[in-house]
């Protein structure tokens, strides 16, 4: 183990983690970029180093561009990263009420938090959490998107009917292009562009950033008033992460789960977790206002999914996500080939991997307590200078995705419409959630039905797809069933 923590913390080794690390931030912060992108990006120079040293830069990348889409989600409502769209509805708030380094701090805290809670579970439960993983097939996969959707009446804050239209918007924007199972074009208007279904990149920078530029302009902000505050601290006070930190920790636990199933990833477990943080709070109704829980679940559970995801990666040669799929391809290329085996033929490796993810998740929070007060000046700036400024962003980073001016267009369209879902009153979060899950839901399902000749007990049968399916139930219902009880109860006594 000596060895290990030597290798790791020789100068070069260090310098490519920091670099990594800084150059991941960046890209996370980069409306339209990604950590897919930084890390394929910088996949040809990792070869120019030894396996090590190159394997650690790209876990700097890796863990660096998930916090990153946290900077600018909570500045300018913009998520860097799908990743980061649950950060939003309170990281912005924070920011209108001059409360940036606040956000940022918890941000950052819980970022860092999260990250090196998944490292200590990938260090200690690998080969178990491998096994509950393993175990998830498409009926599983269906009940988990099932489940998700539950979330559905938390998220549409007053007006459940609204919310549960906007979730089936997304579900029917899901079903955009090339049927997975049987190859028939559907809603394509035999438009090319839409064969490969909707990018979910330029819809959230429609939804969240374009749709809150038109709001500004109709809102005259010539006349914004800046917010600035004195900083005159960036780590977050004892009381405030004692206030977070059971969030935290529940959240953590929560994204190491996600990540530890293939075909997840960090949007599905910060939704996952900003939903179960509102449902156990005493006043959930003041989630969306600017609660620093809000802010801590989802960036805990996105950064805990980085531990997370590697765990079918090293153990079973699965990458959990996309950006894993490229640290696959990086490995192998080293000579590193991950699978049953690894920890018996390579188990130095292995461990320097994990040892390598710690430091790396430290340079992370280092880097982001640094830059704090550099990232609320952004905050000083007012709307009528910022707002062109988010467009240029905007339409920067909607065609940097794919160079493709019909990204550019679907943003637009879809800017066009949140801003009327706003006016409306319509939540804005459901319709993401209905775009994420809709893929997972109807491929799993069909696939759960070739299995089973057409027979839906398949759902039911399987103890893991039984369990997530009672729990979704109990998610919608149950608060119905209760508030229907208390009213009973209160014309009883009256």
């Amino acid at each position: 183990m000596l060895d290990i923590i030597l290798t790791v913390f020789q100068p070069i080794n260090l310098l490519l983690i920091f670099v990594g690390s800084l150059a991941g931030i960046f890209v996370g912060a980069m409306p339209g970029l990604s950590s897919i992108m930084g890390l394929s990006l910088l996949l040809p120079l990792t070869l120019k180093f030894d396996s090590t040293a190159g394997i650690l830069m790209l876990l700097g990348v890796f863990c660096g561009a998930i916090y990153g889409g946290s900077i600018t989600a909570i500045l300018i409502k913009t998520p860097g990263t799908a990743n980061s769209a649950a950060t939003v509805l309170d990281g912005y708030p924070l920011t209108q009420k001059g409360q940036a380094a606040k956000a940022l701090g918890v941000s950052t805290f819980a970022s860092t938090f999260g990250g090196i809670f998944s490292a200590i579970m990938l260090l200690w439960t690998a080969p178990l959490l491998s096994k509950v993983a393993l175990s998830f097939t498409s009926p599983e996969y269906f009940s988990l998107a099932i489940f998700g959707l539950s979330m559905v009446t938390s998220l549409s804050s007053k007006n459940v009917t609204k919310g549960l239209i906007s979730a089936v918007v997304g579900l029917l924007m899901a079903t955009v292009g090339m049927d997975a199972l049987t190859g028939a074009k559907r809603f394509t208007f035999d438009s090319t562009y839409l064969l490969g279904g909707i990018t979910m990149v330029p819809v959230l920078i429609g939804l969240y950033a374009f749709s809150q530029g038109l709001i500004n302009i109709e809102n005259n902000d010539a006349q914004h008033k800046v917010t600035s505050e004195t900083i005159r601290r960036t780590f977050p006070s004892r009381k405030i992460i004692k206030r977070i930190f059971p969030t935290i920790l529940r959240s953590s636990a929560i994204g190491t789960l996600i990540g530890a199933i293939p075909g997840t990833g960090g949007d599905i477990a910060s939704w996952l977790a900003y939903n179960e943080t509102k449902r156990w709070d005493k006043h959930p109704e003041e989630f969306g206002t600017g609660r620093i829980e809000g802010v801590a679940a989802p960036e805990a559970a996105n950064n805990a999914v980085s531990g997370g995801t590697l765990i079918p990666l090293l153990t079973l040669g699965i990458p959990g996500d996309a950006g894993t799929a490229v640290m696959l391809g990086a490995l192998m290329m080293q000579g590193v080939v991950p699978g049953p085996l690894l920890f018996t033929n390579e188990q130095g490796k292995v461990y320097t991997i994990i040892f390598g993810l710690f430091v790396a998740n430290l340079f992370m929070g280092v880097l982001g307590f640094l830059g704090i007060r550099l990232f609320a000046k952004v905050g000083d700036v007012p709307n009528k200078y910022l707002t062109p400024i988010v467009f240029a962003f905007c339409i920067v980073g909607t065609y940097a995705l794919n160079n493709s001016i019909n990204d550019i267009f679907l943003m637009l369209i879809i800017g066009a419409i949140a801003f009327f879902m706003i006016k409306l009153d319509y939540p804005t979060p459901p319709l993401i959630l209905g775009l994420i899950l809709g893929g997972t839901l109807e491929k799993n399902m069909n696939r759960a039905l070739l299995v089973s000749k057409g027979s839906f007990s398949i759902f039911f049968t399987r103890p893991i797809s039984l369990a997530l399916l009672l729990i979704a139930f109990c998610s919608v219902f149950l608060p119905m069933i209760l508030t229907v009880i208390r009213k009973h109860r209160a014309a009883a006594k009256s």
